[in-house]
């Protein structure tokens, strides 16, 4: 399965919106055969646009780790590492 590009995005919506146009056009014309190939594509845009969705979610909740301060580091001396000798 390939990650669409969010650039692609405004494309997949215009995608999604014309299905729509031919489902409603395949309901009126009594397409049986055509209404469930265009909802199984309909589908897979709308799964398409919310992965680009969940992935442009997941980029704007960063997490700041910080840098720890010297002060913060554990020092070990040379009676540490004795005493963890037997």
């Amino acid at each position: 399965m390939m990650r669409p590009e969010h650039a692609q995005r405004p494309r997949l919506v215009e995608i999604r919106d014309n299905l729509l146009d031919r489902i409603v056009e395949a309901e009126r014309e009594g397409w049986l055969g055509e209404l469930e190939k265009l909802h199984n594509r309909l589908s897979g845009a709308e799964n398409k646009l919310a992965q680009l969705d969940a992935e442009a979610a997941r980029r704007t909740h960063l997490v700041y780790l910080g840098m720890p301060a010297f002060s913060q580091i554990p020092v070990r001396t040379t009676d540490d590492i004795t005493a963890d000798t037997p």
